[in-house]
């Protein structure tokens, strides 16, 4: 694969220049390649060096095992991402009900993939527009939901206030443009709007147990790994204010067997090193394998 690529001499999120390389971590679904990973010493965020910059990335996308796009079934881990889905769905419309008051509005689901949770809140009766980069995502899409989402230009032509609820599922690690993205997330929401946005947390037991083999790497494709405290200066340089953070408790357990995959492990150990990073999580919930921060203006 021919790319250019991006060496940051400067931290992604806060500017911060006291940076040094933690691990280095590969590929395993695409190009087997290796990628540095870096940490800030001052806002804690650990980011991807040598990163395919924005016009180079797609072929880092080109997978029939990337779930969020295909929409596979093949093999466990996958059949038993599908099988739980419909379980985070329904967690996921009452999480918004309860941090937004409504129980319909203007949703704007960034990066929706194949269009599970589009589809899924469309028809709880919300309004959804569903912006999605990968042209054969948004064909399963249409072809699995009759859902046409929209191409990533469209996140810039909405007027301003626009949205009472903007959700990222996993995104926001992906975006290179990581602060025009803010700015404008700030922007399309409504006075009393909430932002969502999940993220994996390295700072988890998993992350810490896995290391270099921590699925949730998954280098190149995300290019920021975020800490807890890197969130929250994200949030407040770009004048969100944050409310709170849930934890993705079935997360922890397709993370850790993915990571279990990549190590050559045992499938068996990952699911007690999924409980137990949960029930460190329950102590401290800033300690889940990966958290939804909700913001607002």
């Amino acid at each position: 694969m021919e790319t250019q690529s991006i060496n940051y001499s400067s931290c992604p999120v806060c500017g911060g220049t006291a940076l040094n390389k933690v691990l280095v971590a590969t590929d395993y679904l695409v190009s087997e390649k290796e990628f540095e990973i870096w940490q800030c010493g001052q806002c804690t965020l650990r980011f991807t060096q040598q990163v395919p910059d924005e016009h180079s990335i797609a072929d880092y996308y080109k997978s029939g095992n990337y779930i969020s796009h295909s929409s596979t079934r093949k093999g466990l881990i996958n059949s038993l991402y599908h099988l739980v889905r419909n379980l985070t769905l329904a967690d996921k419309r009452r999480l918004i009900r309860s941090v937004s008051q409504r129980d319909k509005g203007q949703l704007l689901d960034i990066g929706a993939g194949a269009g599970a949770f589009a589809h899924y809140m469309q028809k709880s009766g919300w309004q959804v527009k569903g912006l999605e980069p990968d042209e054969e995502a948004r064909k399963n899409a249409a072809a699995l939901y009759q859902l046409e989402l929209l191409k990533p230009d469209a996140f810039f032509q909405f007027p301003e206030n626009s949205f009472d609820v903007i959700t990222m599922w996993h995104v926001l690690e992906h975006v290179h443009d990581l602060h025009t993205y803010m700015a404008q997330l700030r922007k399309l929401l409504k006075p009393n709007g909430k932002i969502l946005i999940a993220v994996p947390n390295y700072t988890s037991f998993d992350g810490d147990y896995y290391k270099r083999f921590w699925a949730a790497y998954d280098v190149p494709r995300h290019l920021y790994h975020f800490s807890p405290e890197s969130m929250y200066q994200l949030l407040d340089l770009h004048q969100l204010s944050f409310h709170t953070a849930r934890g993705m408790f079935y997360d922890g357990f397709y993370i850790s067997m993915l990571s279990e995959k990549y190590k050559k492990g045992n499938i068996v150990r990952s699911i007690f090193v999924a409980l137990l990073s949960n029930l460190k999580a329950f102590v401290d919930k800033e300690k889940f394998s990966s958290l939804i921060y909700i913001a607002g203006k």
